[in-house]
Order: structure tokens, then C-alpha cells, then sequence
């Protein structure tokens, strides 16, 4: 019983700690015999502005249970996101189907250079200063998806600083030639 009623406050703290937001409603029909069915897809980005941050897509008749549905999926999909002093530690790309995003570092003051649909991702991940820019088709699920990726695939300043034999310092101004 206590058991129970501490893991629903630590539920509770959780989903308190995560701002919430949703991209996009979008009103799907299908047609059938006896008319249109229609129904709801919601995109959504559940982030703590910390390094955490996930996209969900959920289905639905209704607008609210379609709105639950992303959020959880959102939460259920939540990765880590390597910051450096209020930006991304390097430049990336990814691509989602045929939307390709591009993230660079920003210097402070530059503030989130970004769409809408990449900007809910980055600000929600944390992230104060980034210049990005979205390439070929600005599908807002695949916009999300590929930023999300792109994300993912960010690596940190001392893991990278590991992996080459390197010091942090020389990882982010640069190794010099010889050295």
C-alpha cells in the first residue's frame, strides 16, 4: 500500500518535471460504404528543457484520446541529448524519409534559429542556442522524427574526447596537426 502511493507521487513529480506541447492536429478521413470516418492524429514533444526530450504520434476518434495517446507515446520515447554550454557539442544531420534537418552550434546570445516543428523539439530538449535548417520535405512528423534522430546521434565532448586519445579542449577548438 505505501509502496503504492509512493511510486504514483514519484509519477506525479515525473510528469510534473516535463513541459508538454503539441505540434500539430491533423483531421484524417476514411471512406467507406456507409459514409466518411473520421479521426485524429496529434503529433506531440515531451521535453524537461534538461537533456530529455522524446516525439509521439497518437491515433484516435476523438481529439483528446488522440492527444493522451501522443503524449504518452512522447514520454515512452524519451532520449538524452548531450548539451555544451547551452547548445549541441557539434554539427549534425539526419534524415527521416525524405526530410533532412541540420543542426549547428551557436555561439551564446544567438538564441533557437529554427521552424516550428524543430524548434518545439530543441527547445523542449534543452537546447538555448542552434542554428538549423530543414532540407527537402517539411512533413512535420518526418521534420520531428528527423530532428529527434539527429539529436540521438549527438555525442558528448568528453565521450568524443575518450574515444580519440584526446583532452576535452582540444576536442572542441580543435586537435592542432602533429599533436
Amino acid at each position: 500500500m505505501v509502496d503504492e502511493i509512493l511510486e504514483e507521487e514519484v509519477i506525479k513529480r515525473e510528469s510534473e518535471e516535463f513541459e508538454e506541447r503539441i505540434v500539430e492536429i491533423r483531421r484524417t478521413a476514411k471512406v467507406t460504404k456507409g459514409g466518411k470516418t473520421l479521426s485524429f492524429r496529434v503529433l506531440a514533444v515531451v521535453g524537461n528543457r534538461k537533456g530529455k526530450v522524446g516525439v509521439g504520434i497518437g491515433k484516435a476518434r476523438e481529439v483528446p484520446d488522440a492527444i493522451r495517446k501522443a503524449l504518452s507515446a512522447a514520454r515512452a520515447a524519451l532520449i538524452d541529448v548531450p548539451l555544451y554550454r547551452g547548445t549541441i557539442p557539434h554539427e549534425v544531420t539526419a534524415k527521416q524519409d525524405a526530410s533532412v534537418v541540420l543542426l549547428k552550434p551557436a555561439a551564446p546570445g544567438t538564441g533557437i534559429i529554427a521552424g516550428s516543428v524543430v524548434r518545439a523539439v530543441v527547445e523542449l530538449a534543452g537546447v538555448q542556442n542552434v542554428l538549423t535548417k530543414s532540407l527537402g520535405s517539411t512533413n512535420p512528423v518526418n521534420l520531428a522524427l528527423a530532428t529527434l534522430k539527429a539529436l540521438k546521434g549527438l555525442v558528448p565532448p568528453d565521450k568524443a574526447a575518450r574515444l580519440r586519445d584526446l583532452s576535452v579542449g582540444q576536442v572542441i577548438r580543435g586537435a592542432k596537426k602533429g599533436a
